[in-house]
């Protein structure tokens, strides 16, 4: 299902990794076309069972990060699971895994290990610290990485208890950043025939969002702390409410808060020296709000995006998730996806990409467990015999009755 003419066509990842982080990178890649092989144990991701809500028995969590990705299920814990592990990985380009580095190195899978059985493999490791430092050996997980950062001290309500954003916010994004570096060492790998380790964290992830409140922390700013939906730097630049509901004003730029105030009529804001720049606004910003949101409760949500929509000032809905599926930019763009999982429909969000000459994309749906282990076995070279008899033993797994299911 994967076209050829897609990016990675031809470019086979072995993907051994749980949760979300790494299956979030895998899948990108798969997105691009590669030839993603997801290797689980025989019991499943403990994914699966993110739940409810379930699509058929699989959790809607699961089924969002794993699509264009075939299945083989294989107890790597045994030696001849390890085997099979390996010789897939001597057939591969990438490898992506997530597992804890003590038990790695157990299995012979560390990158040390790895990499000099298979010097041409490309090794991403993706965990909640990295591989190096004092706590390279500590879980991560989300929460954890989103705390650590710094991001929890800025997010939450003004004088209240710091809040995690409520997403897998880390793991998107270490998934989006492990992809990235993944492609970069892919056309190294083409121009030289070497590999490479790749080392991505939640914790460096989550750094990366951080960015600008940490240099301006290292430039001289105030230890910055929660404050509901304000820019730390920019104002105007929040929620607002009006007469029914609240929306968001993007005064980014001494322009647009012209335009702000002459749509809301107040020519005095605009005139005030005081407020010419960004800094004034900023040292005036409690005046500043009070008349704009004395102005805004004057008239419901749509009247006010509408007019500033005319004059050129960003402002949005703050949108419930009905109203983001239901979002005319969302469909227009395609960015909620469906696929189909047994009988039932999956829907989820498409890769954050539109490539002009991949037209056609992947469309693989999420892999029952060890849907693929009997066909991925034998392009290894596994007789039928071998393949049931591992099966047989426990080692491997896949489903005995395959008609119905994609």
């Amino acid at each position: 299902m994967t076209a050829d003419d897609a990016p990675l066509a031809g470019v086979r990842v072995v993907d051994l990794t749980t949760s979300y982080a790494g299956p979030v990178a895998a899948m990108y890649l798969g997105d691009l076309g590669a030839d993603v092989v997801k290797v689980e144990r025989v019991e499943g991701d403990d994914a699966r069972g993110w739940g409810p809500p379930f699509v058929d028995g699989t959790s809607a969590w699961f089924l969002s990060a794993n699509r264009n990705k075939r299945g083989v299920a294989l107890d790597i814990t045994r030696p001849q699971g390890r085997a099979v592990l390996d010789r897939l990985l001597s057939s591969a380009d990438v490898f992506v895994e997530n597992l804890n580095p003590g038990k790695l190195a157990r299995l012979g899978l560390d990158p040390a290990q790895t990499r000099r059985r298979h010097p041409r493999l490309i090794y991403c490791a993706l965990s909640g610290f990295g591989l190096t430092g004092p706590d390279a050996g500590l879980p991560g997980y989300d929460l954890v990485a989103q705390a650590r950062s710094g991001l929890m001290s800025v997010t939450g309500e003004e004088g209240g208890m710091p809040q995690r954003v409520s997403t897998a916010l880390s793991d998107i994004v270490c998934g989006l950043v492990a992809a990235l570096a993944v492609t970069a060492a892919l056309r190294r790998q083409e121009q030289t025939g070497a590999g490479e380790l790749v080392d991505v964290s939640l914790l460096d992830a989550d750094l990366a969002l951080m960015a600008p409140r940490i240099a301006s922390f290292l430039a001289g700013e105030p230890e910055p702390r929660p404050s509901g939906g304000k820019d730390s730097v920019i104002a105007v630049y929040q929620p607002v409410p009006t007469a029914d509901r609240p929306i968001v004003v993007a005064a980014g730029s001494d322009a647009i808060w012209r335009r702000l105030c002459a749509v809301l009529d107040l020519p005095d804001l605009a005139d005030d020296p005081r407020l010419t720049s960004n800094a004034g606004r900023r040292a005036h910003r409690d005046h500043v709000l009070a008349r704009i949101e004395a102005r805004l409760r004057t008239a419901p949500a749509e009247y006010w995006l509408k007019r500033l929509g005319e004059a050129g000032v960003p402002a949005a809905s703050v949108q419930t998730l009905s109203g983001v599926t239901a979002d005319p930019q969302v469909r227009a763009r395609g960015a909620i996806t469906e696929l189909e999982y047994g009988d039932l429909p999956v829907r989820a969000v498409r890769s954050p990409w539109l490539l002009d000459s991949q037209q056609t994309r992947p469309d693989r749906p999420p892999p029952r467990l060890g849907w693929d282990t009997r066909s991925v076995l034998a392009e290894l070279g596994f007789g039928e015999e071998e393949v049931e008899s591992l099966i047989a033993s426990g080692v491997a797994a896949a489903p005995d009755e395959q008609e119905n299911i994609p």
